[in-house]
This record gives C-alpha cells, structure tokens and sequence, in this order.
C-alpha cells in the first residue's frame, strides 16, 4: 500500500533529481525501449514501469546526467512507437524497487544493458527475450536524412552513430532525391540501440532528420576509403577516385570514439554530438543571416563551395512567367535573380542565396510536373544571373528579388526552417484574417483550376488550415497563384507543402 502511494504520481517538480517521470508511455512499450531514452546520457541505474498508468521512472546513476537528459528531450520531444513522451524530474531522490512485484523483467532489461556498455555482452540474450532485437534485425542500418538543409558529412554521421558502439563500415548515396547512408556496427545491439536512440531525431536545430530502419544486408562491401564509403577496419583501401587515401593520422582519429560533449547553442542536436571542425561541415549550429546579402551564413564556414545558381529546362513557356518561379522555388530558398531565356523560353536561370539551397531546391523539384511538363533542376554553369543592360529590351523575363520582402529564409531560426517539406496535395495555408470561411477558401482555390478534396482549419488556430487538392501538380499550381494572395484586413496567404494529410 505504501508503495502505491509512494508512486502516485509526481507533482511537476523542478529541482533536479537522477529519478526523471515519465508520462504518456504507450502501452506496448518494452523496459528496454524506455531504457533506451536514457542511455545516451550516461548510465541507467533503475526502472519501475507503470503500465496501467502509461507512465514509467527512470533512474540513472547521476544528477548531472539527468540534467543534460531533461535539458535535450525538454525541446525535443522523445517519441516511443511513434507516440510523443514527456519527461520531468521526481520528487524521488533514488529508485526503491527491492520489495515491489514484476521487477524480474526490468532488472533483466537493465543488466543486459550495463553488460553492453562494459563491454561483455554475455547478458545480451536476456535483453533478445525483453523486446530487444529480433531475429533477423542484423548490425547494418538504413539511415535517411529527410528534410536536409545542411550537408550531412560521412564524417557526421560517425560522429554521431559511433556513441553507440563501434562502426565498422560507412556507404552513403542519394536515392530517390533522398540522402542516405548503410551503416554497419560490430554488434546487432549497438545497431538497436543507435535506431532506438536516433530515429526521428534532428543533427542540426529543426533539419537533417534522421530516419533508421533495419538494413535486410547483413553485412557491407566497401571497396574504396573516401568521402562516399568508408571501412574502417580497413585504412590500406584505394580512395577510388585520385585522392590520396586517409593520412595515417585521420585515419587513427576515426578509430577513437568521439568525446560527449552537449552542445548548449544547439537545442536539437544529438546528445553529446560535437560536430568536428573540419572544412565544409558546420562548426557552430546557429545560422546567422547577412543583412547585407540576406544569405545565410554559418560562422567557422567562410564560403560552401558549389554554385547557386539553377538551370532549370523542360518549363511550358506559355504558362511560366519569373515571378512563378521565384514563388516555387522561394519554398527551399531565397531567391536572388530569375531570368527565362529569350530565345529558349522552356529554358531559366534561377540564383538562390547559397549553394545550400540550390541543392535543396533541386532535391525537392527536380522531376516535378509543372503546367504539364517534367520540371528538370540542376547547377548551372553560371555563377550569378546577369542583369540586362540599361536600355536592353529584356521583355521583363529577367527579374531581381533580392531585396523582396517574401523571402522565407531571412529571419534566423524561423519557423520556415522547420517547415521544408517535398511538393504534396496538401498544402498548409497560414495568416488567415478571421471573417475568412471555409467556403471562401475552397472557392479561391478551385478559381485556380483545382480540385478541392478536404479543408481543416487547425482546432486552435483559425488562422491556419490544411486543404488537400486533386494532385501535387494542382497544389504546385496553387502555390505559385495564391502564395501571398491579398485576403483583405491587411492579411496576405501564406502558402506551403505540408507532411500531413487531412
């Protein structure tokens, strides 16, 4: 009886405790995905589950490490089985589970993994029979970087998995205009903890999201040591592509394991990642903005190679015009200069603030239908669109909006940067005055030529809605006519893709 009421639930508590409460746990969960949250931070010491109240207490052997637990997950919600788990500190000093029923299960849980982190997996079985990896979930990953607005290095990448246990092998590519990477530790429980642990979580503040699934490969061939692939077990493989392979020195940096360090400027990356300085992988997480040039600037970073400006061909040249592709293109960027080409009007340049962007632009549009025809996005030979002459007929095919107030980029750490999503039928609508009906808009966007299938104004914001119209072509369509469109009460539509459906 007195351990019932003992447990009956923390009131919010604000000093610091190694005992952290967990609310909100779905029921399915296993002791070893809760442990699992922890583990990153430093060593699980207890766990008591309470399943018929979805909620668990975690102990872990600091102070100091339950801090920097809270302190992470608190902006970045944890999610288990995909539902979000809100953690706080107990009032409980220290976790009795001595004398309580049903402990057999958690204790099992928590030596298997203190026998992982020493190093003698001898207990690991008992963790199999606790919800810990089945049969046939090997030691290689699948990771997908969704939404990347930075680059994401094979070096970061490292960094980030080797916290987990050793990696052994590396191979990135790009599928699907997607970036990803197969990622092969010694031990089929490190692979489980790290997708435990990473999956769904941000490298950088609101981008770069990882996606991790178990690999049906049960072990990697790498043939070449270079920024693509990497086997380190292996320093003696040809670069593959007339770069001298790894210095003997780099190469015995990448055999020792990151040092834990939490970044206190980058609220959403990794616990204890500390990206390496090295050249073209961002020192310092906050995205600062030039006044001047309204391009965004990472500080440690002086210039990102490679090219801002986009060829973009195969356009229907009755129907493209350059404030329709300074309307598309602005969703992943901000637009500098357009201009369609006088003689080849299916053929445009479009100049974005940085060689980020052009990238990120590309990813998302490149392959797109556009008033009937695949749009095609790659760099163009061009460094900079020029301006026409004074005195030149121009037709107004070359615009410059460098200085437009639509750019979605130019606030550092706005909420656009968390919103980049691929072209959808679902467009998200926001700054909606409030004598605008659910009718006016549906009328609007069918003005355009659209199907209207669903509407949902946001159940605590009627300044913001979904609609969902007949085809992502359609919705491309609709951006590019009502994205500032003038609602009245000084109120002008914001337009974008959204994930969700309605």
């Amino acid at each position: 009886g007195n351990d019932k009421k003992k447990f009956k639930g923390d009131k919010s508590s604000c000093s610091p405790s190694r005992v952290l409460h967990l609310r909100q746990i779905p029921s399915d969960v296993t002791e070893a995905e809760v442990i699992s949250l922890g583990v990153p931070f430093g060593k699980v010491t207890n766990l008591l589950m309470l399943k018929g109240k979805s909620q668990a207490f975690l102990e872990m052997a600091s102070e100091e490490a339950a801090v920097t637990m809270v302190n992470y997950y608190t902006p970045a919600t944890p999610h288990l089985r995909s539902q979000p788990v809100y953690i706080q500190y107990s009032n409980h000093r220290e976790l009795k589970t001595d004398n309580l029923p049903n402990q057999a299960r958690a204790q099992a849980a928590l030596q298997a993994v203190n026998a992982m982190q020493s190093g003698s997996l001898a207990v690991t079985s008992a963790l199999a029979a606790e919800g810990g990896p089945l049969p046939g979930q090997g030691s290689v990953l699948r990771i997908i970087v969704e939404n990347l607005f930075y680059p994401v290095t094979l070096e970061v990448l490292y960094q980030i998995f080797s916290k987990f246990g050793a990696v052994l092998k590396i191979i990135t590519f790009t599928r699907n205009n997607q970036f990803q990477a197969l990622l092969q530790y010694a031990d089929p429980m490190h692979a489980y903890y790290a997708k435990m642990a990473l999956d769904g979580q941000s490298v950088y503040t609101a981008c770069c999201t990882l996606r991790i699934e178990f690999s049906k490969l049960t072990s990697l061939k790498v043939k070449y040591n270079n920024d693509k692939s990497r086997d380190f077990t292996r320093l003696d493989l040809p670069s593959g592509d007339g770069q001298p392979p790894l210095e003997p020195s780099i190469a015995a940096a990448f055999g020792k394991k990151p040092s834990l360090l939490v970044s206190s400027d980058a609220i959403n990356t990794l616990p204890g990642l500390s990206i390496p300085a090295a050249p073209g992988t961002l020192t310092s997480l906050a995205v600062t903005t030039s006044a001047v040039s309204g391009q965004m600037t990472i500080p440690g970073v002086t210039d990102v190679p490679g090219n801002s400006v986009l060829l973009v061909s195969n356009l229907n040249p009755e129907a493209i015009t350059p404030h329709g592709l300074f309307i598309l293109f602005g969703v992943y960027g901000d637009v500098h200069r357009v201009k369609i080409m006088f003689k080849k009007k299916e053929n445009a340049l479009v100049q974005m603030a940085d060689a980020m962007q052009a990238q990120l632009a590309i990813s998302h549009l490149n392959g797109q239908r556009l008033y009937g025809r695949v749009l095609r996005a790659t760099l163009s030979k061009h460094q900079t669109v020029q301006l026409p002459r004074e005195g030149q007929d121009d037709q107004g095919l070359t615009k410059d909006y460098s200085n437009s107030p639509l750019h979605r980029f130019k606030k550092p750490g706005s909420k656009n940067f968390q919103n980049i999503f691929p072209p959808s039928a679902t467009l998200h609508l926001s700054n909606i005055p409030s004598s605008v009906t659910v009718d006016d808009l549906k009328n609007l966007f069918a003005s355009t030529g659209s199907t209207v299938k669903a509407f949902r104004f946001f159940q605590k914001d009627c300044k913001m809605a979904f609609i969902q119209l007949g085809s992502v072509e359609e919705a491309l369509h609709a951006l590019i006519e009502l994205h500032n469109h003038d609602l009245g009460e000084n109120h002008h539509l914001r337009v974008s893709f959204s994930k969700s459906t309605i």
